[in-house]
């Protein structure tokens, strides 16, 4: 174990990523979100293969008991990514990171509806923060004045949502993938049953990306690829309750690129409910953390009691 650079791998990863959705989103409007995340797919798939090459795991690795459990994952998933990337082209990027964020706070509530979870007091009380901070985020998005909201933006705002409530869902998903299957084997999966389902959307407009889109696009499938391995290895340095609040600088690397590179201005509204937001999430997770730590002496003092 080695915390800083497990946070180091982590706050990478978060940057790779911020710069793959900053390449989706400016090739947003000449390629259809299906033809995108095509893209951002396959060209993941040889970053994901040679990795588990070099670790020796590209045969063990790769085996599964459960393929029905990575189709229903990669559905869902790739529903997520799908209606992501079509937020992107909708909405300022900093505001789709922050309705973003709404995700972890909804495993909450999904992990107790489908794993049988023990939700209590607290965590509740935060989930709730959390979803008050979403609706303020949404709120001048969803107001029905013409003159200060387009349908463009308001249908961004569903749909950037949407792609929440499917990245919750995905993640109860892997919650149950790893109980039987391997880390590799979920990152894996995933990427081969993304590209696939992505063909489905070839009949919905698919184009011939000029040749500097094109590149873009293969760019950001080569980021989505490393950007995994990243927060993949970061996980083997340290522990998840550790480098998880680190996934909130994404906002911070949002309003930069944002600002510098597409011109928007993050409002007050996306800065107050996206701050709400990442404090419920960070104190959801402090509090499994302490948690854990309290199970954990629980079973180390457990076989002395008499």
């Amino acid at each position: 174990m080695s915390p800083l650079r497990g946070i180091l791998l982590k706050i990478l990863s978060v940057c790779v990523f911020v710069a793959m959705a900053s390449i989706i989103k400016a090739t947003s409007d000449t390629v259809p979100p299906g033809q995108a995340v095509f893209f951002r797919s396959l060209f993941a798939l040889p970053v994901i293969g040679i990795w588990l090459a070099m670790r020796g795991e590209l045969h063990t690795g790769l085996r599964t008991t459960n393929p029905m459990g990575h189709v229903w994952r990669g559905l869902v998933g790739t529903t997520s990514m799908g209606l992501g990337f079509a937020g992107l082209g909708l909405l300022p990027l900093p505001e789709v990171t922050a309705i973003g964020y709404a995700a972890p706070i909804l495993v909450v509530i999904f992990a107790a509806m489908f794993l049988g979870e023990e939700v209590r007091l607290f965590r509740l009380s935060m989930v709730a923060l959390g979803l008050i901070g979403v609706l303020v985020v949404l709120s001048p998005r969803l107001q029905v004045d013409p003159a200060t909201v387009t349908t463009r933006e308001t249908l961004g705002a569903v749909v950037v949502l949407l792609s929440a409530v499917c990245a919750a869902l995905a993640q109860v998903f892997v919650r149950k993938l790893v109980q039987t299957e391997t880390v590799s084997a979920i990152v894996f999966y995933f990427s081969v049953t993304a590209t696939l389902l992505a063909l489905l959307t070839l009949p919905w407009g698919w184009v011939l990306p000029p040749p500097d889109v094109a590149m873009l696009l293969v760019l950001a499938g080569l980021l989505g690829g490393v950007g995994q391995i990243l927060l993949t290895t970061s996980y083997r340095h340290a522990d998840a309750s550790l480098i998880a609040p680190f996934e909130y600088t994404s906002m911070i690397l949002a309003v930069v690129v944002g600002y510098t590179v597409f011109g928007e201005v993050p409002g007050a509204a996306t800065l107050a409910g996206g701050g709400m937001i990442v404090v419920a999430g960070i104190l959801i997770i402090l509090r499994e953390r302490q948690l854990g730590l309290e199970r954990a002496r629980q079973r180390k003092a457990g076989p002395t009691q008499p």
